[in-house]
Formats: C-alpha cells, structure tokens, sequence
C-alpha cells in the first residue's frame, strides 16, 4: 500500500480523505472523541504539508437522506478545537456548498463534508450507483487518503469505489491498524490470548472459529457467556442467552478441547434481578444461577483467573467488555480486564483492544491508552481482520 510519504509534495493539492467520525452524541454533545483524535495524525500531517484537506465521514446510521440529529456540525466543532484551526463544514456531501466550500480552501486548510450516508449512492448495492457518486467525489480532489479503519469491511463509495477513481494512499491510523493486527494474526509471539465479551455469540462466530486455529487461550466474558454456560447444561436464570447458538457453542467447546486451545469461562457471576443501574447486585456461582436472575458481570474470583491467564501472556486482543460497565455496580469485571492488559503490557506483552465497546470502556473508566498496545477505532473492522476475511477497503489500496 502507498503511504501519504509516497504521494510526493501535496502543497495545493486537494486531498480527499474518508475518516470515521461514528462518534457517539449525547444531543449535540460528544460524549467520547476518541475517533476524532484517532484522525488528528493524518490530517495534521496533510494540512503541515500544504494539502487542501476535504474529509469524508458518516456519522450514525441515516436513511440515505438528511437528518438534524446526524449532521457532522459537533464533529466539525470539536475537530477545530484539536487542530487549532478553522474547519469549513459543507451543508451537502457533493453539491453545491460542498463544490464551493473546497473552491474555498487555501494551502493548508480543511473542510468536511456532511455526513457522507446523507447520499444514498454511498451505501448502496448497485455497483453502478456507487461509482456515480465516488465520480462526484473524485470531482471534489486529485489525491485519497484512506484513514477510516471502522469501514474498511464495507464495499462503499467513499471507501472502494472512489480508491478506483483517484490515486490513492493508505494514512497513518489505517496503517496502524493493519500492523497491529496482523502482529496478532500472522505470527503472534506465545502464549497468545484471546478477550472476548459484548452481548452476542453470534456476532463473534467468525472470529471464534478462526481463533480455535490460532490462539492458545479464550477467555470468555460478557453476555456471550452465557450461552457457554448453557452449552455446558448450566442454568443462566434470565441471563442474555442465544438458544439456537447452544449447540454451535458445544461444538467449539469441543474442538477446543481436541486442539489444545483453553477456553476460559467465568467461574462466578454478578446478577441481579433486572437490567439497571441501581438493581441489587449478588454474586453466584456460575454454575448456580438462580431463575429471575440476569448475569451482568463477571463475579472475583473469575476476574483473579482472567487476570492470572493473561499475565504471562505474549500477545493478547480484547474484544467486548466483561460486563455492563456502563452501570457502576456491573463495571468491575471490565475493569479488572483492562488492568490485567495494562500489567501484561508493562511486562512486554503486546496488547490490542479490538474497538468499540471495549475501547469506550477503557476511556471511561479512566485508563491511560498509553497503557495499552494498539486500541482499535473499528469493532466490526477488526473482528473481520480476526476472523481472516478479505476487507474490501483494504484490498483496493493494494491493487
């Protein structure tokens, strides 16, 4: 893949780059800037090398049509206040004020675009109607830059088509990115353990197949466990439980087993009697759950084997919290695992934290991300990369 080092002396040159500002709002608030920060690296390089900088991002999931609630105005906000500058905000994706706000841009300076799902050429299936609008794009640069790893799985305009139609490059995130994980895929220094939670097994079925070949622990958290449990003939009271998912999960168990790969469940859990902030929280065994009972976290003793399984690890991903650490009561499991990365960390292990959730868990409970390898800007992206599939965004950049 071509490197923005690789595409000589931008100054002047409009440079388009597909970024991923998916950031969470709470009304016109954001609540979590981390993927915005993410970007800084590639931009701030961009616009010290004279580029005209137009950036391409979606936020949210728009009907391929304008929505108040999705627009990219808080994004542009806070994106100004981190690179000290103005940043030029079109009121369409490729129309007019998009066509006149980049006629506008002087050496070093930045626009973004609105919320480029605003068009429904961007998403869809029509590889026809995909191509008309990465032309438009095209229209509005010379250069593209490919920085937004959480859509590199997705075969959309601004991510493939429009890497057809102009020279292209891969920026700085994106590349990071893909040499994190591929540390952890390729050629993972051993023991190499695996993290993962979130809600759903079958979100992860992929990702856990491709695993059983290649990692040599699984430590299983979140709501996911609980068709684990189910799977071993345990009773998950009113835990989250994926019951057409049992017998697949007896499945992995049981090559698990024939291969040599761990796989690590909880041994107790918090529950409480429903899904809330305040409900009362109790710790059971994990093989005694009661009837009325939700599990929502993992219990002590199971945070002391997560962490003792993953100490002497060498290389470790973490993908799905442990719990509901949205909710104080619920958060200590989640915690737990990211303190035991932080510790394999300082002892030379290399550590991912496969996006999403988990990356959103760390900033909010308060750790340095200094503390960990590589945190991820892209959950689906990189469960794709675990699972080994072949990301569309990715593959066009190396052709």
């Amino acid at each position: 893949m071509k490197t923005i080092e690789d595409l000589g002396d931008l100054r002047g040159t409009r440079v388009l780059v597909r970024s991923d500002f998916n950031v969470p709002l709470d009304g016109t608030t954001i609540t979590d800037d981390g993927r915005v920060r993410a970007a800084l690296p590639t931009l701030q390089a961009l616009l010290h090398a004279g580029a005209r900088v137009v950036v391409a991002a979606h936020l949210g999931r728009p009907k391929g049509a304008p929505e108040a609630k999705y627009s990219l105005a808080p994004v542009a906000t806070r994106l100004s206040e981190l690179l000290g500058q103005p940043v030029a905000l079109a009121e369409d994706v490729v129309g007019e004020s998009a066509k006149a706000t980049v006629a506008g841009l002087g050496d070093g300076e930045i626009a973004l675009l609105e919320n480029i799902r605003f068009d429904p050429r961007e998403t869809s299936k029509v590889e026809a109607e995909r191509a008309e609008l990465a032309g438009e794009l095209a229209g509005l640069a010379d250069v593209f830059v490919s920085d937004g790893f959480g859509v590199v799985h997705r075969k959309q305009a601004s991510v493939y088509d429009v890497a057809q139609v102009l020279p292209h490059a891969v920026g700085h995130l994106v590349l990071k990115e893909v040499d994190s994980l591929r540390k952890a895929t390729d050629d993972p220094q051993r023991p190499y353990a695996v993290v993962l939670g979130g809600s759903k097994v079958s979100d992860k079925l992929g990702v856990i197949a491709n695993l059983l070949t290649k990692a040599d622990r699984l430590l299983i958290g979140g709501g996911m466990l609980f068709t684990f449990l189910a799977a071993k003939g345990y009773s998950v009271g009113s835990s989250l439980l994926e019951q057409d998912q049992v017998d697949t999960v007896k499945g992995y168990l049981a090559q698990a087993e024939e291969s040599g790969v761990e796989i690590v469940l909880p041994v107790d859990v918090v529950v409480a009697p429903q899904f809330a902030a305040d409900a009362p929280a109790t710790v059971v065994a994990a093989d005694a759950i009661p009837d009325g009972q939700m599990g929502l976290d993992i219990g002590p003793e199971s945070q002391e084997l997560f962490r003792s399984k993953l100490l002497d690890a060498k290389t470790i991903v973490w993908n799905g919290p442990a719990g509901v650490f949205e909710f104080e009561a619920f958060s200590a499991g989640t915690r737990a695992v990211a303190q035991a990365l932080v510790d394999a960390g300082a002892n030379g292990a290399f550590t991912i934290v496969g996006g999403g959730d988990s990356a959103a868990a760390v900033r909010t409970l308060g750790f340095d991300e200094a503390g960990f390898g590589h945190i991820s800007t892209g959950g689906g992206a990189s469960l794709e990369f675990l699972e080994g599939k072949t990301l569309p965004g990715i593959a066009v950049l190396e052709g």
